[in-house]
């Protein structure tokens, strides 16, 4: 039985969203009708509160389309980066190999939130004491670049492992067509890896934008702070963390499906 559900739900994506939608609405209003009967939604979700919690203040960014613009710069930023570090770590080059690997096994070695205090905190004093130099970064700054430090050593890894799938004849196939080492890997073998690691990519990059809410602690005024904010002023937390997990389910779960579409494609040219 389970099996056909899952069959049924794969294709019809849309039905299988509006499932898990009504069913977390659900729960919601069950625990509210049983626990919390006097949550009043109406009041929380007032015209001025839905705009700072999407848009932030009238002469500041903030909320959810701050969440965008942090994830997006941090994706794109990672990316390269990550692509460059896991490019050195699979090379044979031993001088591009070891920092590579320093550095993606520290960052992944070490929880998020410790990353995003070290650039907002301690990157200042780094930069006075070693290089004289009085840097005061904002928290949003900070924000990107402890992101795209920690996303890119586990992209670093996606991008060594799409890499080491790649069978040992199409190098061979390279070689014989003449091709000397350097073509052979941006016009052959990274074209295909890339391919195989779409998945994965997309995967972490979704996994990247549910960590946004981690910057709150450096002040940061993204969806999840601009929602803290406003329960702070109404006292309101049941209304307002419901109406935060849901916005963030709706987000999640598009880019979720969206991995998971790439993820068959890839498959079935794979297989094909």
């Amino acid at each position: 039985m389970s099996d056909k559900l899952n069959k049924y739900f794969e294709q019809h994506k849309v039905l299988y969203f509006l499932f898990n939608f009504v069913l977390i609405v659900s729960l919601l209003k069950l625990f509210q009708v049983t626990a919390y009967p006097d949550a009043n939604f109406s009041e929380a979700l007032t015209s001025g509160n839905i705009q700072f919690m999407l848009f932030g203040m009238d002469d500041e960014l903030g909320g959810l389309v701050l969440t965008f613009y942090l994830a997006f710069t941090a994706i794109i930023l990672s990316f390269i980066f990550g692509s460059i570090l896991g490019i050195a770590r699979w090379s044979d080059i031993k001088i591009f190999k070891i920092p590579a690997t320093l550095f993606i096994e520290l960052f992944r070695s070490i929880p998020h939130i410790m990353v995003i205090f070290w650039v907002f905190f301690a990157m200042p004093i780094f930069f006075a004491m070693v290089f004289n130099i009085k840097v005061t970064s904002s928290a949003l700054t900070s924000a990107i670049v402890a992101f795209t430090l920690f996303e890119s050593a586990h992209i670093a890894e996606i991008v060594r492992a799409g890499l080491n799938s790649m069978p040992k004849g199409q190098f061979e196939a390279a070689k014989t067509l003449g091709m000397n080492h350097w073509q052979t890997f941006t016009l052959i073998i990274l074209p295909q890896a890339y391919r195989r690691m779409i998945p994965s990519l997309v995967s972490q990059f979704v996994s990247l934008f549910k960590d946004t809410s981690l910057v709150y602690v450096i002040g940061v005024v993204e969806f999840f702070r601009a929602a803290t904010i406003i329960n702070n002023r109404i006292y309101m937390s049941f209304e307002i963390l419901s109406i935060v997990a849901i916005i963030y389910f709706l987000c999640a779960f598009t880019l979720s499906t969206i991995a998971g579409q790439l993820e068959k494609k890839v498959e079935k040219q794979i297989n094909t």
